[in-house]
């Protein structure tokens, strides 16, 4: 008998046929398992990717729309209150502050006026 060997060929075979079966399997999980890393960018690329240049309606999933799309939509936002903020026609809110304003100006003068009055009134009975 020869070292590591049976004597019957065909025994020999399937022992030689499950060991290479068996390196083989082995490097093929050494493979996948080098290579979760680049697995793993290679999805987050992917999602990168959807989300910039958006997704299309699925069956029970809605569209999504890309980075562009969302940033047009963020600056019509900003102008809507751009407008807002910035005297004009009379119509932003910015000129119904200023006329609240000037409101509060006008009546805080006449009822000052008023109470200096009532004051010197006040003084000149308190005198007599």
């Amino acid at each position: 008998m020869t070292d590591g060997a049976t004597g019957v060929q065909s025994v020999d075979a399937v022992v030689v046929w499950c060991g290479a079966l068996a390196g083989l399997a082995a490097a093929l999980g050494l493979a996948w398992r080098l290579t979760a890393g680049v697995r793993r960018i290679t999805h987050r690329i992917d999602e990168f990717t959807a989300d910039w240049n958006g997704t299309p309606p699925r069956p029970g999933v809605p569209a999504h729309d890309g980075v562009m799309a969302r940033l047009g939509g963020i600056e019509q936002r900003l102008t809507a209150v751009e407008h807002e903020l910035r005297p004009n026609s009379g119509s932003s809110m910015r000129d119904a502050i200023d006329r609240v304003d000037e409101r509060t100006r006008t009546f805080a003068g006449s009822t000052a006026t008023a109470a200096t009055a009532a004051i010197a009134g006040r003084d000149d009975s308190a005198g007599k």
